[in-house]
């Protein structure tokens, strides 16, 4: 195989595999990049074997086509260090040797035959959904702080998507939580009756945001019983989903909390981040003591001191105790849109609900801290 590709272009498809591949991986081939030509096209193609990353460039000359796998790291290192606009020219000089050549630097990289790389069967029954990109990347960004890290609990690893309906109208609603807090968002779907209700595991979720952001094309989803193809422009993510069962949710969601506290959202992640930083491990809570008009905030460490501040605030309510996880805060509060942050209570130690006047199709509970 020869071929020869502009730097920036396939530097651009390598930056997406860096998250999907392994680097300590007991089969050496999971390490590598697919580089596949044929049909006027490179396909580059990685994988971990619960992920599945495809990407397809046309803007290549080829020479001769062919295949082979190459150590994904050590090419995207090369690539990055190679100045912008460069012209690549690739030869496979043998089945286990790749020669890159550009501007005065010229590389022989290691190679494995493509016959052991896995090959993946791309069948999906159920028809497809067409998405509004932005507005699923939000989705994914405002329920994925509340994924847990507890492999005890592996069904709580993910975003679990489901169809909703709400007032005759059709949503696709993700929901993650790690028992301590959960995010909940939704956007409004033509029909729901195509999807699936599936666990999107984390690695997924983290993958799909940063193609998402970068890549300005129509998205695309296809699912099956344990897969969701995600088709990006010419990019395919095909991954596995998490066989479990997410708990019922609902159940967790406030829905007699009286006492309603409006604050500043960028005063108030601001003054936690402030009082919180006498907190040298950040585990301590930040209390928040409620009054009709304001909110003091404090951080009481015992082995690096206390920080105290007062924001202005309206509360509807007598006066209120409460203690929270700064961070878990912090980041709820900062994928609130609007200028105003509505905290819903009942007590200091029932479940907090968090509303955002700006997006009515999201959601946010965080459970108090005993301090």
């Amino acid at each position: 195989m020869q071929f020869v590709v502009k730097r920036d272009i396939l530097l651009k498809s390598l930056n997406f595999v860096q998250g999907i591949v392994e680097k300590k991986n007991t089969l050496p081939i999971l390490s590598n990049v697919l580089l596949q030509l044929s049909n006027n096209k490179l396909a580059i193609v990685a994988t971990d074997l619960d992920i599945v990353f495809y990407d397809e460039i046309s803007d290549v000359k080829i020479l001769k086509e062919g295949s082979t796998t190459t150590s994904a790291s050590i090419l995207y290192d090369i690539l990055r260090k190679i100045s912008s606009n460069s012209e690549l020219n690739f030869d496979l000089k043998s089945e286990n040797k790749l020669s890159l050549k550009s501007d005065n630097s010229d590389f022989n990289l290691l190679c494995l035959p493509p016959d052991n790389f896995p090959t993946f069967s791309d069948e999906f029954e159920n028809s497809e959904i067409s998405l509004d990109k932005n507005r699923f990347l939000k989705l994914l960004n405002k329920t994925k702080i509340s994924i847990s890290s507890d492999d005890t609990r592996h069904y709580l690893n993910g975003i679990f998507l489901h169809p909703t309906e709400s007032h005759g109208r059709s949503f696709l609603t993700g929901v993650a939580t790690d028992s301590h807090r959960l995010s909940s968002s939704s956007l409004e779907i033509e029909n729901n009756n195509n999807f699936v209700s599936l666990i999107l595991p984390r690695k997924t979720v983290f993958q799909l945001c940063s193609i998402l952001a970068d890549v300005n094309e129509k998205l695309i989803i296809h699912t099956s019983e344990n897969k969701i193809k995600f088709t990006i422009g010419q990019i395919k993510l095909i991954s596995k989903v998490i066989d479990g069962k997410f708990p019922d949710y609902r159940k967790v969601v406030p829905t007699d909390n009286k006492k309603s506290l409006i604050v500043s959202s960028k005063e108030f992640i601001n003054s936690i981040e402030r009082v919180a930083s006498v907190s040298i491990d950040r585990k301590e809570g930040v209390k928040l003591a409620i009054n009709k008009e304001k909110v003091q905030l404090s951080v009481n460490s015992a082995n690096s001191g206390e920080g105290n501040e007062i924001i202005k605030a309206n509360f509807n309510a007598d006066n209120l105790v409460i203690s929270f996880n700064s961070k878990y805060l912090i980041d709820i509060a900062s994928e609130v849109e609007n200028k105003d942050l509505k905290m819903n209570f009942k007590d200091s130690v029932s479940p907090v609900l968090i509303e955002d006047a700006s997006d009515k199709n999201s959601f946010y509970v965080i459970m108090p801290m005993k301090i």
